[in-house]
């Protein structure tokens, strides 16, 4: 299985929806930084990403997007093959 980075916050619903989704999906270790924990990992991630908002995933060193994004990989069947490449 891939590695899954998550860029998220404690009380964002679609962290959850996201985590979630890639658990449906078999993903058991996902390593979530937590942006409103530690400010300085936010500029990390606009930076990185692009984007101000959470969550922000990778998958290996592929820049998904939020859970948006996560979700349309899903349903046109991408997800999966990424996941386990």
């Amino acid at each position: 299985m891939s590695n899954v980075i998550m860029y998220c916050t404690a009380v964002c619903p679609y962290c959850i929806r996201a985590e979630m989704l890639l658990k449906q999906r078999g993903v058991t270790d996902i390593e979530k930084i937590r942006v409103d924990r530690n400010p300085e990992e936010r500029l990390v991630m606009m930076k990185r990403t692009g984007r101000r908002t959470v969550p922000q995933i990778y998958i290996n060193d592929t820049h998904v997007g939020g859970y948006d994004d996560l979700a349309a990989l899903d349903r046109s069947n991408k997800l999966m093959p990424l996941l386990n490449s």
